[in-house]
């Protein structure tokens, strides 16, 4: 088995890399990355030759999570992390556990052991076609809570105008300009909402095309937007993403 391990603490890794071979002398390890940046790089050239990706959570330059955003993994991944709260959103994408650390030579054992139990079940390249599908099968939410004073309330997502980032909390705009702090950041709700109807434009804006009522040409070739209801800020779409916000907007 050849591993690719990305993991941005060196003593982190050198002791997932020590278990894997206590656990078997056969199991590689391919490569090793630390950022997201460099682990879409080296996966877009390289994933044809791994059967297993071990992911922390937490990289220097943001959550894995990105990297499934910018490139289509098609191999197991198995996550490590000091912090459970990323587990559900790890199984949103093709996950076969999620290791808290201190990871633990048994509980490394038993993710080990349910890969191969699943790869078992399902022998043959279309078997293992399927199984890749049924684990990178995202399912999106359709509403978000907020918190109005003491009630709660469910915004619907097609009553979302966009979702913006001040400092380190998050706000929900509806499409009435009413406002609402919610408790996702906005690495976690790119991977949450519809890429079909909502876009992250740029580090701090995602979008529902529903709410965009103009497209203007700006300066830097960038793109300005104006949206339903809303004037406070410009929304711009940074330049590194505005071939990508071109085919979203177009539907390709």
């Amino acid at each position: 088995m050849k591993v690719v391990i990305i993991e941005d603490e060196p003593l982190a890794a050198d002791k997932l890399a020590r278990y894997l071979q206590k656990y078997s002398a056969s199991i590689e390890i391919l490569h090793r990355l630390d950022a997201i940046e460099s682990s879409v790089n080296w996966i877009a050239q390289h994933q044809d030759e791994v059967d297993l990706f071990f992911m922390d959570v937490q990289l220097i330059d943001g959550l894995s999570f990105e990297i499934f955003s910018k490139i289509d993994v098609q191999k197991p991944v198995i996550f490590t992390t000091a912090f459970d709260e990323f587990a559900i959103d790890a199984f949103k994408v093709n996950s076969i556990d999620y290791l808290l650390k201190p990871v633990t030579f048994t509980d490394l054992s038993k993710a080990l052991a349910k890969l191969k139990n699943m790869q078992n079940q399902f022998s043959g390249q279309q078997e293992r076609n399927d199984l890749v599908k049924q684990l990178s099968e995202k399912q999106y939410k359709d509403r978000f809570l907020v918190r109005i004073g003491n009630h709660i309330r469910s915004i619907q997502k097609e009553q979302i105008s966009f979702f913006y980032a001040e400092g380190r909390d998050a706000f929900l705009v509806a499409s009435n300009a009413k406002q609402y702090l919610i408790e996702y950041k906005l690495e976690s709700l790119e991977e949450l909402v519809d890429p079909k109807h909502f876009f992250r434009v740029n580090r701090g804006f995602i979008v529902n095309i529903s709410a965009i009522e103009d497209v203007i040409v700006y300066a830097n070739r960038r793109l300005k937007l104006k949206l339903s209801n809303y004037d406070e800020k410009e929304v711009i779409v940074s330049r590194e993403k505005v071939a990508q916000f071109k085919k979203w907007f177009e539907g390709i």
